[in-house]
């Protein structure tokens, strides 16, 4: 039994169609709310995201995710015997997200289960599947995080619904000789689950609540910042590892000004920060595997580096991941 976990892949996905600023200004505009570039990028970074189409699921994003995740693997489908699929937007109440995932790739016979804590809901699957690897259950996993957050929108707050897109990340994750993953830290406080909520749910086959994402954006925002630099610090501390060890923050890609804030606390240059909201917005638990995927593929994300990954979310939940890549 391998004693480590190592990432061998990394894959992501974001729906074609995109919209700009000027686009989400135009869409607010047809209900008479006002907005505007300025303003939606000095509070939040954004300046683009990705929106699925109709008929489109997360699961479909996460196949091509986790696709191209498999060929730099050099692994097939086949030999996938853990699927865990991190998502707040499932393709429908049950079966999980990972089950159809695991249909559609042909990947049958191993485990296949959804994790749910929003936006980090990656941070939190890529530590079960560690947990499962290490303890033998599993020796090649695909960890996915996989969201359509524009059909929770409410297009009527411009001060939510500009903030958030669609996409998938994924990684395989194999059993490993030597180190890969280091330490985890994850963690919840349910006392603030009205923070950051969708209020909704079926009931008698109508839906019941308000299914639509309510933000406290300034809470979230002070304790956000707080929650990240303990997990951070605690997964350093798990792994004798100290800031200067880092090579690259990737954190969640949920707003501009906490990521500085994080970085800051660190010590750490932005220039050691993978950054995609601008681009991307928050696209939720897809948010970290997108990011990694967009180091890696850049080039600037290398094999041998020290990575922290790290999220917060709705639920509160909070936590990282120290790896060597």
């Amino acid at each position: 039994m391998s004693s480590f976990s190592r990432i061998t892949g990394t894959g992501s996905y974001l729906p074609p169609r995109r919209l700009s600023n000027a686009d989400m200004v135009a869409r607010l505009a047809q209900d008479g709310i006002e907005t505007s570039d300025d303003w939606i990028v000095e509070r939040s970074g954004i300046s683009a995201r990705h929106f699925a189409d109709e008929g489109v699921f997360s699961s479909d994003l996460a196949v091509h995710a986790c696709q191209e995740a498999l060929r730099a693997a050099g692994r097939s489908a086949s030999e996938v015997d853990l699927i865990i699929v991190a998502t707040s937007t499932p393709d429908m109440v049950f079966p999980s997200t990972a089950c159809i995932l695991q249909g559609k790739l042909g990947a049958i016979g191993g485990a296949a289960f959804d994790v749910q804590a929003v936006c980090s809901g990656f941070v939190y699957a890529l530590t079960v599947a560690d947990a499962l690897i290490k303890t033998g259950s599993a020796r090649c996993a695909l960890v996915v995080g996989a969201e359509i957050f524009s059909r929770i929108l409410d297009f009527k707050d411009r001060g939510t619904c500009v903030l958030f897109g669609d996409g998938a990340g994924a990684v395989v994750l194999e059993a490993s000789d030597t180190p890969g993953i280091l330490s985890t830290d994850v963690h919840a406080d349910g006392r603030h689950v009205d923070m950051l909520c969708v209020p909704g749910h079926v009931q008698g086959g109508l839906v019941s609540g308000v299914p639509l994402l309510k933000m406290a954006g300034q809470a979230v925002f002070k304790l956000a910042v707080g929650v990240l630099e303990d997990a951070a610090r605690a997964v350093l501390s798990k792994a004798g590892k100290v800031e200067s060890d880092i090579d690259w923050l990737i954190p969640h890609q949920a707003n501009i000004r906490i990521i500085q804030s994080t970085a800051k606390k660190l010590k750490l240059p932005m220039e050691n920060v993978i950054l995609t909201v601008g681009q991307h917005g928050n696209t939720s638990a897809a948010s970290i595997p997108l990011a990694l995927d967009v180091g890696v593929r850049s080039g600037r994300v290398q094999k041998g580096q020290t990575l922290l990954l790290e999220g917060v979310g709705g639920g509160f939940t909070w936590g990282a991941v120290l790896l060597t890549l």
